[in-house]
C-alpha cells in the first residue's frame, strides 16, 4: 500500500511540474505577442534559455539552500530514494524558472542576452530559494517567530508572495536600472505608443498560461490525498473575477482583457485553499483593477517602461494576493480560518523587501561589471537581428 501511495503521488506531482512546465510556453508567447516583431525570436529563446539555466543553477545550489537536499550521491543511492522525492524537486523547479521568466517581460526589447542569463543563475541559485526556504522550509524560525506572535504562521499555498510577488519585485529593481526604451519617452512630454504585435500570440500565451496554473495551483498539494476541489474552483472564480474587472477597466482592450485572468490567478494564489469561492472571485476582481490602474500609471506618469506590465501583474498583484488571504481566508468572510492578517502583512513585506533589494543588488552588480543595455544600434535594428541573427519572419527566403 505503501509503494501504491507513493507511486500515485509521484505520478501526481509530476502532471503538476508538466503543467507548471508548460506554463512557461505562455511566458513565452505572452511576451512574442507584446514585443514588436522585431524583438519576437528574443522573446522565445530567452524563454527556454532562461528556463535551461534555471534547471542547474537549482539542481547545483538552489534546491539545496531551500531544502537541504542535494543530488551529489552516486545513482545508484538517488535510485533507492522515492520517485516522488526526485520528482517533487521537477515540480518546484518549474516555480524557481517562473521568476527569471517574469523578469524577462519587464525588461524585454533592450537588455543583453547573457548577462541576463547570469542574473538568471543568481536569483534562481540563491535569492528566490532563500526567501522559498522560509516560508516553505521552517528556516531561520520566521515562521515559527510569527506563529508566536500572531497565532498563526505566514500562508502562502502556492506561490501569491513566494513565486509572483518575489519575482515581480526582483523585476523592478531590473527595469528601473535597465531604463526605458529607445525614444519611448521624449523630451517633449510625448509618449511613443508600442502596441501589441500580435494579440493572437498575445491571447495564445494567456490561455496557456490560464490552463497551467490550475496545475500551478491545485497540485501545491503535493501529495494526492492532500488535494482540494476549493482550490481548483477558487481559481477558476479568481480568473474570472480578474478577467471581467480588466474587461471593464481596460475599455474593451485586448491587452488588458488577456491579463486580467492571470492578475486574479496571481492573486488567488496565496489563499486559494482557505477562501470561499465568492471570496476568491473579490480577490481576482480587485487583482483586475489593480494590473490595469498601476499598468496606465507606471506606463504614462511614472514613465516606468515595464514592457509587460510584469511590476503590477506580478509584484503588487502577488502583494495583495499574500494580504488578501489574511482577509477572505478569515471565518469572518466565509473562509476556513487560520490565518492572520498581521502574519500576512508581515510575511508579504518580508518578501517585498527582499525581492526588491535582491533585484536592486544583482541587476546593478551587472550594470556595474559588464553593462546591462544593448547598444542603441542593436536596440534599433531589434534584439532578433543584434543578437540571434534572424527574425521571426525573414524577408529573404532562399530559393532552390
Amino acid at each position: 500500500m505503501d509503494a501504491l501511495k507513493q507511486g500515485a503521488d509521484a505520478l501526481f506531482i509530476l502532471l503538476g511540474a508538466v503543467m507548471v512546465l508548460a506554463m512557461h510556453a505562455g511566458f513565452a508567447f505572452l511576451e512574442l505577442g507584446t514585443v514588436r516583431r522585431k524583438n519576437q525570436v528574443n522573446a522565445l529563446v530567452k524563454i527556454l534559455a532562461d528556463f535551461s539555466v534555471s534547471t542547474l543553477a537549482y539542481f547545483l545550489v538552489g534546491y539545496t539552500v531551500a531544502y537541504g537536499t542535494h543530488f551529489f550521491v552516486g545513482a545508484d543511492q538517488l535510485a533507492l530514494k522515492s520517485g516522488y522525492d526526485l520528482v517533487k524537486f521537477f515540480f518546484l523547479l518549474t516555480f524557481a524558472a517562473a521568476i527569471p521568466a517574469i523578469v524577462s517581460g519587464g525588461i524585454a526589447e533592450r537588455a543583453r542576452f547573457w548577462p541576463q542569463l547570469m542574473a538568471t543563475a543568481v536569483i534562481v541559485g540563491l535569492v528566490y530559494p532563500l526567501f522559498e526556504g522560509v516560508v516553505w522550509n521552517q528556516h531561520y524560525g520566521v515562521q515559527a517567530w510569527l506563529k508566536e506572535i500572531t497565532g498563526a504562521e505566514f500562508h502562502d499555498f502556492a506561490g501569491s508572495v513566494v513565486v509572483h510577488a518575489v519575482g515581480g519585485w526582483i523585476a523592478l529593481g531590473a527595469v528601473v536600472l535597465l531604463g526605458a526604451r529607445s525614444n519611448r519617452y521624449r523630451k517633449d512630454g510625448a509618449i511613443s505608443a508600442h502596441p501589441p504585435s500580435s494579440i493572437p500570440f498575445l491571447a495564445l500565451g494567456a490561455w496557456i498560461l490560464a490552463v497551467g496554473w490550475f496545475g500551478f495551483n491545485v497540485m501545491s498539494a503535493q501529495t494526492l490525498d492532500k488535494i482540494s476541489g476549493l482550490v481548483a474552483v477558487n481559481s477558476l472564480m479568481a480568473m474570472v473575477g480578474g478577467t471581467l474587472a480588466a474587461l471593464v477597466m481596460g475599455k474593451n482592450d485586448p491587452g488588458f482583457l488577456h491579463n486580467g485572468p492571470l492578475a486574479g490567478l496571481v492573486a488567488v494564489c496565496a489563499g486559494s485553499d482557505v477562501m470561499h469561492p465568492l471570496g476568491a472571485l473579490v480577490v481576482g476582481a480587485l487583482a483586475g483593477v489593480i494590473f490595469v490602474y498601476m499598468f496606465t500609471l507606471t506606463q504614462n506618469r511614472w514613465k516606468i517602461d515595464d514592457v509587460l506590465g510584469v511590476w503590477p501583474l506580478h509584484g503588487l498583484c502577488g502583494t495583495w494576493g499574500g494580504v488578501a488571504a489574511g482577509i477572505f481566508g478569515g471565518q469572518a468572510l466565509g473562509g476556513i480560518g487560520g490565518v492572520s492578517l498581521t502574519a500576512q502583512l508581515i510575511g508579504t513585506a518580508l518578501g517585498v523587501v527582499w525581492a526588491l533589494a535582491g533585484g536592486f543588488a544583482v541587476y546593478g552588480a551587472l550594470k556595474f561589471f559588464v553593462g546591462l543595455r544593448m547598444s542603441q544600434e542593436e536596440e534599433f535594428d531589434g534584439a532578433d537581428l543584434s543578437i540571434h541573427n534572424i527574425t521571426a519572419s525573414p524577408e529573404r527566403e532562399t530559393n532552390w
